[in-house]
């Protein structure tokens, strides 16, 4: 039986725990043991506000182990794996402190503030043998996993071109302080580069235009192109400020040689040139409650991380740091370290 402490009781907290309770239903080897939040009085008697809903308005915890403090939590629980929901500027040095204590570790996205802090987090997982996987979750959405099958089988020939989108109203709290989660362009926007990066490997060089609209948050709406060099056009763009009834979206459209599929955050529709469009059945599960059962079905059965390597992770967060250079020049095309 796999033991896990979940860090982070806010809006991702508690998606994460209502995942883990539908595995813990479906049969799965799990036991969610603790819960930790320095807040964690307050938060389980209160909503969590986020792009999605959770399952729960206001949760009992009253089954769970609770504690305030992670390193509390260490001291008194004997736990297998830890899941951190926490913060963007804490994932590093909480990751790195784990790891080194010997448990695996599932951390939220996006996987530090930099790409430094980023390599020390794989460095650490390859040098201690345990096991780190970054919460990107479109990765394992199926919309986007039935995106991945058709890049790859070619089955419409190359990609020529593709754009990718995603916006909603503003957060709150620490996401508008850039110094804390990169502002949308690391926290929000990161999901479609990512996604990038994950289907077309990394690109040479970016060119970004951004504006900043709310004080201090840095860039509030931002566009990236992505060079490659067999000249398919890509494109992704991100806005955090729609304001009213907007809600949330995300989609993509992408082009092939032979078709296009598009996806409007609910249904992917293929398109090929010379037959009717389709919409394949997909899997209706989400992508959180994908990287999950795919983190522990390869800690449970000692299988290496390979669809969402930290080595992988930390690329994408390479090249959003050179999207954030590009930006502040005007939307200069910047070499992708």
């Amino acid at each position: 039986m796999l033991k896990i402490g979940l860090i982070g009781f806010g809006f991702m907290g508690r998606m994460h725990f209502d995942n883990y309770i539908r595995l813990i239903s479906e049969g799965h080897p799990i036991a969610l043991k603790a819960i930790c939040d320095i807040r964690i009085d307050e938060l389980k008697d209160s909503k969590a506000s986020g792009n999605m809903s959770t399952s729960q308005e206001v949760y009992d915890l009253t089954p769970y182990n609770l504690y305030d403090h992670f390193e509390k939590m260490i001291a008194a629980e004997e736990l297998d794996m830890i899941d951190l929901a926490v913060p963007t500027y804490l994932h590093a040095e909480m990751s790195c402190f784990l790891l080194e204590k010997g448990y695996h570790v599932m951390c939220e996205k996006p996987m530090a503030l930099n790409a430094e802090d980023a390599g020390k987090m794989t460095e650490t997982s390859v040098r201690t043998g345990n096991k780190l996987m970054i919460g990107q979750c479109l990765r394992f959405w199926p919309g986007y996993e039935y995106l991945k099958q058709c890049v790859e089988d070619r089955r419409y020939g190359a990609v020529t071109e593709g754009y990718f989108y995603r916006g909603s109203g503003s957060p709150q709290g620490w996401f508008l302080d850039e110094t804390l989660s990169g502002g949308c362009l690391l926290d929000m926007h990161i999901h479609d580069t990512d996604m990038i990066q994950y289907l077309f490997g990394k690109p040479s060089r970016v060119s970004t235009l951004g504006r900043n609209v709310i004080p201090g948050a840095g860039q509030d709406l931002v566009s990236s192109h992505y060079y490659y060099p067999d000249g398919k056009v890509i494109n992704a763009q991100a806005d955090w400020t729609l304001a009213g009834d907007f809600g949330f979206y995300m989609g993509y459209r992408v082009n092939f040689e032979r078709g296009n599929i598009t996806f409007d955050g609910s249904t992917v529709k293929d398109n090929p040139n010379d037959a009717p469009g389709f919409v394949p059945e997909l899997s209706s599960h989400s992508g959180y409650y994908g990287e999950l059962v795919y983190f522990l079905n390869a800690v449970i059965q000692d299988q290496p991380i390979q669809v969402c390597t930290p080595e992988s992770t930390a690329a994408t967060l390479a090249v959003v740091q050179a999207e954030a250079k590009s930006a502040a020049q005007a939307g200069a095309w910047i070499s992708v370290e």
